[in-house]
């Protein structure tokens, strides 16, 4: 049997489609009802931060970054992640989320925000957001809300809305 390996690099144009039938099939249609999607609408994920996984040719995951604003200041929102159901418990979730996580530390960012699964994504650092600390353009579950400092302290600094940055705009 021939093992095909791993590759994670940016996420390319020509892995768009694919990626877009990844998130159908993982989130179906009512992804495009949720607040994370909202904010992410219309704004380009930064390609320096965003990562597709494959085996061989077929794309088997992927983690989107998108710039924001956060109580004025900029900030980054991470998601989705996602893996294909038939490659999942292989750690690719995990692997995508480091490579983004230390390419965003790597360009001197300093917060990563997300909404998510808490106990999944603490094993990144990432935590709760006090509740109306920072506040998201629709409902989400606070305790799904949340945040890894790339710079110790940042959180603390931030209050307010989170905001999409629209191309031109900072």
């Amino acid at each position: 049997m021939t093992s095909l390996p791993l590759t994670i690099r940016h996420e390319l144009p020509a892995d768009h489609a694919a990626i877009e039938r990844l998130h159908e099939r993982a989130f179906g249609p009512g992804r495009f009802a949720r607040t994370a999607f909202r904010l992410r609408e219309g704004v380009p994920q930064d390609p320096a931060l965003s990562f597709a996984s494959h085996v061989g040719t077929f794309l088997v995951g992927s983690v989107r970054v998108t710039r924001v604003s956060a109580g004025g200041q900029p900030a980054l929102m991470l998601g989705p992640l996602t893996v294909d159901p038939a490659f999942e418990g292989r750690g690719i979730g995990a692997a995508l989320m480091n490579a983004s996580i230390e390419a965003s530390r790597a360009a001197g960012h300093d917060l990563i925000m997300l909404v998510g699964d808490a106990p999944y994504y603490a094993r990144f650092g990432f935590k709760p957001i006090p509740p109306g600390q920072l506040t998201l353009p629709g409902p989400a579950n606070p305790a799904r809300f949340l945040a890894l400092e790339l710079v110790e302290g940042v959180l603390a600094r931030r209050s307010g809305a989170v905001m999409a940055l629209r191309p031109g705009s900072a």
